[in-house]
């Protein structure tokens, strides 16, 4: 039995990396392994985050065994915490990584791990290039990609940026396996009711935090137009604004929009996720950068078309004219997407191919991977 040590968010943090390590160490136990999380007493200092609160208001996972341990601003708890690791002697640390932040803290606990001459560290990247950049950005992603032994990257955007740091190190493509812990798909009149909507009305769905990269003034530029005002159509924002939400309101005023628009301004509990995707006919990535999204593999499995702009390695999740529309960044081609998909009445199609090509992404498939890329580093070790 090998044991898989998974290092970052995890609860009582919440959002989607916490929700998808979780989800990794289920799956890393369910294979007949050993599966330990190491996460965050401290993330973000509360002045570099923008929401409301980091920590969930959800249960904890059953059946995980969490160490609320590191703190993230504070050297000291780093080398101790990668002590405490080393002496445990892992067989693999599993770090996904998605901002340069987190790099120093990230790359010291590695560094000490590794002293034991046993364990392999393996990262899941998110980013290599973060959407917002920074100075200094580079030097930092270097210092923790140099701590690491493998790679894998969910997008192919993301496998090019890994390139330009040049490490020589192994690395696999693995694309975002489905978020399935969600709770099941209703009906669309189970979910409509559940969250008091009226039934008379369409939904479009943008869900997860507000940031610029994001795109949420692109799609209200595009719910403006004239055609759309044709179709009994709303627009459900289900995410906090994580940024100044005036520009936002001011389009909305501009435009006559506030009775086609819904926004829940918080952060959606994991028990309501599955609403707010089942009452939608259609999920919105209107994003002007990314490099894949959780909200895709959210939509897979639900089985929702999609539309998304042609940024990243979102066009190599959702081929266009299958899962949904791939469009350009601007409110008009948006629009344009969102005008042929009630006029065209594409939707069974769309579900068809969804309901087939989810199977593709699967936790086992993401554990596979990560194996692969372990026995590849300890050759003489079969998992």
């Amino acid at each position: 039995m090998l044991h898989f040590e998974i290092i970052g968010p995890a609860y009582p943090l919440r959002g989607g990396i916490a929700n998808y390590n979780e989800r990794l160490a289920q799956e890393v136990q369910t294979q007949g392994q050993q599966a330990h999380l190491t996460t965050f007493k401290l993330q973000y200092p509360s002045i570099l985050f923008p929401g409301k609160t980091q920590y969930s208001e959800d249960p904890p996972p059953a059946n995980l065994d969490i160490d609320v341990t590191i703190n993230s601003v504070n050297p000291v708890n780093w080398m101790r915490t990668g002590k405490q690791l080393k002496d445990q002697k892992p067989d693999l640390v599993i770090m996904k990584y998605w901002l340069p932040f987190l790099a120093p803290c990230y790359g010291t606990i590695a560094r000490a791990v590794k002293k034991n001459n046993h364990t392999k560290v393996i990262s899941i990247l998110d980013n290599v290039i973060p959407h917002e950049k920074r100075p200094g950005d580079n030097a930092l992603t270097a210092y923790f990609l140099t701590a690491c032994d493998a790679f894998i990257y969910m997008s192919k955007s993301v496998g090019d940026d890994l390139a330009q740091f040049q490490t020589g190190k192994p690395s696999q493509f693995n694309p975002h396996p489905v978020y399935d812990n969600y709770g099941p798909q209703l009906s669309r009149k189970e979910a409509i009711a559940a969250l008091d909507l009226d039934p008379d009305y369409r939904y479009l769905l943008f869900f997860g935090f507000v940031r610029r990269y994001k795109g949420l003034d692109l799609l209200l530029e595009a719910f403006a137009d004239s055609r759309l005002r044709e179709f009994p159509l709303k627009l459900i924002v289900a995410g906090e604004y994580y940024e100044d939400a005036a520009p936002y309101e001011a389009i909305i005023q501009k435009h006559q929009l506030e009775e086609k628009i819904i926004h829940e301004n918080s952060f959606i509990p994991n028990e309501r996720v599955g609403l707010y995707f089942s009452a939608a006919d259609l999920i919105v990535q209107p994003y002007r950068d990314a490099t894949q999204s959780g909200v895709t593999q959210i939509g897979y499995y639900y089985e929702r078309p999609m539309i998304v702009t042609n940024v990243g390695g979102l066009p190599e999740i959702v081929p266009n004219g299958q899962a949904g529309y791939i469009v350009e960044r601007t409110p008009e081609s948006i629009a344009d997407a969102i005008n042929n998909f009630y006029l065209q009445d594409t939707t069974e199609q769309f579900v068809t191919f969804l309901k087939e090509e989810k199977k593709r992404y699967s936790w086992e498939n993401l554990y596979a991977t990560i194996l692969e890329l372990y026995q590849s580093l300890t050759p003489d070790i079969q998992g």
